[in-house]
């Protein structure tokens, strides 16, 4: 390929990586200017988002990028979930009396880095992605400086997001050293008959990195902390966009690299999978915090979602791609309903701070309720589609492991019903302490229209979502 294919295949990346400096310069100059920032980030992920729906197809800079269908889904479904998150946040920050103008640069060079591990082709993109991702993340995390519970979690996140990046590093490096490449489709050759020692000690390294940034079980350790001590509008974005594009890199390691060794890494899939399905369901028990609650549920929806990848097959792959992108837009809406809730000034964070809220705010409490019967599996919202998926590509799987990790994964899902059916009963039937303050425009209508896709225009919207999540699949080239 010539150089100006390559540069075709990375204008998505491209239009980011010129557009976060731009902001960035004119930031600097007019620190005030943050909506107007906050616009042209929107308009810079609209346009990276079209660029990848009908970019070329193609493989570039001698593999290291991969431009397909997975990796156009994905990114579409990322830089819109960025785009989500700027509003969000930049309205919550200008109510707390902080104007940050780098909050829009960071967002698009985090949404630079998923992109790029959504097209990664090789070990060295992946882990360039990864780190890319991760350190505007880490800043997100502490940006609200004054906050002692913010800088803790910034801390927090970049201790052991740097010891998650050493197991990656290092995973890489094996894999490398055994298989004598770097790239997914050499390192395919390499281990057609199976995975020898090294490398599968490598690939090993190489899943618990990954399963760090998707805050799977047991490498969740960060997620509880975090998410309760970060901005909510941060943590609205942090449990969203940045889970599909690990998982999707993920994804695209497994199949591409080591189609041959399906048998040993569904194994450890399946017990990160089922690790994650129980922490989840049965830590989030013992919470009261919703932060730190929706960490734990969070955790549980990421094992599905493993669950599904375990499957090792283009339904599993597609199952994994749906559940995602309708795991985001209830996760979205969550957050967005807590970023809006305020009593006295006070940000209600607890499920006892939203005891009669249905009486108060009946619109907040009725999306509230939508997004945790969602999260419950209850159909007919999206979260039952989403399980349904999955489990369906488990259990169509001739392998009693999978069959057995799917039937488990059920009785987690009814463990965790508890949470939900407490929040809700919380909300319903509890007598307020206080009156709720107006709710903000952005955040609400935000909240609404993920309440609304949850149900019903998850119906329609699974008519477009399913042959381009099965299309997604087809890329990695599995049956």
């Amino acid at each position: 390929m010539t150089f100006s294919t390559d540069l075709a295949l990375a204008l998505p990346e491209l239009i980011l990586a010129g557009a976060a400096l731009l902001l960035l310069v004119v930031g600097a100059y007019a620190p005030k200017s943050t909506g107007l920032l906050m616009i042209a980030a929107i308009g810079a992920l609209a346009a990276a988002a079209w660029a990848a729906a009908v970019g070329p197809i193609g493989r570039g800079f001698a593999g290291g990028m991969v431009s397909d269908q997975a990796s156009a889904f994905a990114k579409v479904a990322i830089y819109a979930a960025s785009a989500v998150a700027l509003p969000l946040g930049q309205k919550w920050f200008e109510r707390q009396a902080v104007r940050n103008f780098e909050f829009p640069v960071l967002i698009l060079l985090a949404a630079l880095g998923m992109g790029m591990m959504a097209s990664a082709g090789d070990l060295i993109s992946l882990y360039i992605g990864v780190e890319l991702q991760s350190l505007a993340l880490y800043v997100l995390a502490a940006m609200h400086r004054d906050n002692a519970k913010a800088s803790e979690a910034g801390l927090k996140y970049f201790v052991l997001g740097a010891l998650s990046s050493g197991l990656l590093l290092y995973g890489a490096s094996l894999i490398y050293g055994f298989a004598g490449s770097t790239r997914f489709d050499e390192i395919a050759l390499a281990v057609m008959s199976g995975a020898n020692t090294g490398v599968l000690f490598g690939l090993i390294f190489l899943i618990c990195g990954l399963a760090f940034k998707v805050s799977a079980a047991p490498f969740h350790m960060w997620t509880p902390d975090v998410y309760e001590g970060a901005p909510t509008p941060i943590v609205a974005f942090f449990a969203a966009a940045p889970k599909l594009a690990a998982m999707v890199l993920l994804a695209r390691v497994l199949t591409e690299g080591f189609p041959g060794a399906i048998d040993q890494w569904r194994q450890v899939l399946v017990v990160i999978a089922l690790f994650s399905i129980f922490v989840g369901a049965f830590a989030g028990l013992a919470q009261n915090n919703l932060k730190r609650l929706w960490a734990y549920s969070s955790i549980a929806n990421v094992g599905y979602a493993i669950l599904g990848l375990a499957s090792g097959n283009a339904e599993g792959v597609q199952a994994m791609l749906v559940f995602m992108v309708l795991y985001m837009v209830d996760v979205t809406g969550f957050f967005a309903c807590l970023t809006a809730l305020n009593r006295a000034g006070t940000p209600m964070e607890t499920i006892d701070d939203m005891a009669g809220l249905f009486k108060q705010r009946p619109g907040m409490a009725l999306a509230m309720t939508a997004f945790s019967l969602s999260a419950l599996g209850l159909p007919p919202f999206s979260g039952f589609w989403a399980k349904f998926y999955v489990f369906k590509a488990a259990i169509n799987v001739q392998e009693p492991m999978i069959q057995i990790a799917a039937v488990l994964g059920l009785v987690g899902s009814v463990v965790a019903a508890f949470y939900y059916l407490r929040l809700i009963k919380t909300m319903w039937f509890d007598t307020a302490p206080g009156q709720t303050d107006a709710i903000p425009g952005e955040a609400r209508a935000i909240a609404y229209g993920a309440a609304l896709f949850t149900f019903p225009l998850v119906l329609g919207a699974l008519v477009f979502i399913d042959p381009l999540a099965h299309a997604a699949a087809a890329a990695f080239g599995l049956s």
